[in-house]
């Protein structure tokens, strides 16, 4: 007998033919075919405008005119405090601190994003910002006292306690480290959704998490060690990169497995477009309108960005709560993946 030539598919393509049956014709064949329906030129029309006028709008439209709202500032001395407090009211929130110790070492922990003092004299004010809280938030917090102190006729020293590292002057290694990890996970969702044919669920699963914990260590050894421009240690980082990569990667299979082909969109807006522009990376937090700062920390970018913040420059001081957020994002996705077989399941078996 004669070896079979080809794959199965193309075998079971060649058998229509092989049989005398007639081919279907179809639009590409030549033959005008069927009219394409209304949704068929409608549907990507709108996506591709609604997601370029988010991005637009989110990364354009919360930097056009940031406002400071409820800044945290350590202030020594209770005199001083209720002048600060009257002067910059909502601008700014006020945290009393027995000494000028005290405040810094609330700078220090990340309690606040300044600690303000008087050196020896009320006509003479000292300053202290983190230069890693990012150029908006010190800016502002520098534009507010530098107000204050010459309404009231003081002098203000300005020192930057927790500076930059030396290969990131801008603050914005975080940013870029967070979002191309999250592009990362985004694609690595985007690309399983098509291997449902080919990949058991749970070899899926296997998928996502070894690529999650390898794109974190990989962005974790270039930005760190290779650049020097994050200097966090190395574990606590790569780990919280595979978090961020695998709340990604579930975040976008979830959304498609439930939503179909408007999934993915939908996952570009929630994650790259509202979860970076909102991350408080290019403007810092307290700077974000309402909305936007409601829901900065929640999203999986924001919450990375605080965490590699905090491992980088503050010893990792607030970092329990962004991890267990991203931790959230991924297992709860994955939950719902995992879920989405029996559902359809006892659906099929309702209908029958």
């Amino acid at each position: 007998m004669a070896p079979l030539v080809g794959s199965a598919p193309e075998r079971e393509q060649s058998s229509p033919a092989a049989a005398g049956q007639a081919t279907p014709r179809t639009p590409s064949s030549g033959g005008p075919g069927p009219r394409p329906p209304v949704r068929a030129w409608l549907q990507p029309a709108v996506i591709a405008l609604v997601l370029a006028a988010a991005f637009i709008g989110c990364y354009v439209g919360l930097q056009r005119d940031p406002q400071p709202h409820g800044l945290p500032i350590a202030v020594a001395g209770h005199s001083l405090a209720g002048e600060i407090e009257h002067a910059l009211g909502d601008s700014v929130s006020v945290r009393p601190a027995v000494s000028a110790g005290a405040a810094h070492q609330a700078l220090e922990r990340h309690d606040v994003v300044a600690a303000l003092s008087d050196t020896g004299g009320r006509d003479r004010l000292r300053l202290e910002v983190a230069g890693a809280d990012g150029l908006s938030t010190t800016t502002a917090v520098k534009n507010l006292i530098t107000a204050y102190a010459g309404g009231s006729g003081k002098h203000v020293t300005t020192a930057d306690v927790v500076p930059l590292a030396h290969f990131d002057g801008r603050g914005l290694a975080g940013f870029y480290m967070a979002f191309g990890v999250t592009l990362a996970g985004f694609v690595l969702g985007q690309n399983t959704l098509g291997l449902g044919h080919l990949l058991h669920l749970r070899h899926r699963f296997r998928l996502i998490a070894g690529v999650s914990a390898a794109t974190g260590l990989l962005a974790t050894v270039i930005a760190g060690p290779v650049l020097g421009a994050v200097p966090a240690p190395i574990v606590p980082l790569a780990f919280t990169l595979t978090l961020l990569a695998a709340a990604a990667a579930f975040t976008t299979k979830l959304l498609g497995t439930y939503l179909g082909p408007v999934g993915v969109p939908v996952a570009t807006l929630l994650l790259l477009t509202v979860g970076n522009s909102t991350s408080g990376a290019t403007i810092g937090a307290d700077l974000l309108p309402a909305a936007a700062r409601a829901v900065s920390a929640l999203l999986p970018p924001g919450a990375a960005v605080r965490a590699i913040t905090d491992l980088s420059y503050f010893h990792g001081a607030h970092t329990a709560l962004p991890l267990l957020t991203l931790a959230l994002w991924a297992v709860v996705a994955a939950l719902l993946v995992s879920l989405r077989p029996r559902l359809r399941l006892s659906r099929t078996r309702a209908l029958v």
